[in-house]
């Protein structure tokens, strides 16, 4: 998880505390996460897809130096 601090303005704040209340949750955070999902499904599609795409190479267990030299030259 990455920490960032972050500027709002007053009603930057209010969107986040209404999304916040309108959905249930339980923290700023988490309503935060949700606005920025839901712009980049909307917006970013094609940006979406590949970070979405289960199977990623970061997402493989390689279990021997022998199976990492073949990843890499794939």
């Amino acid at each position: 998880m990455v920490q960032n601090i972050i500027k709002l303005s007053e009603r930057e704040n209010r969107i986040v505390n209404v999304v916040k209340a309108k959905s249930g949750m339980k923290n700023k955070n988490q309503a935060l996460g949700f606005i920025i999902q839901t712009y980049a499904k909307e917006h970013l599609p094609e940006m979406m897809a590949p970070i979405e795409k289960p199977g990623r190479p970061s997402e493989k267990q390689i279990s021997s130096v022998e199976e990492l030299r073949k990843e890499i030259r794939e």
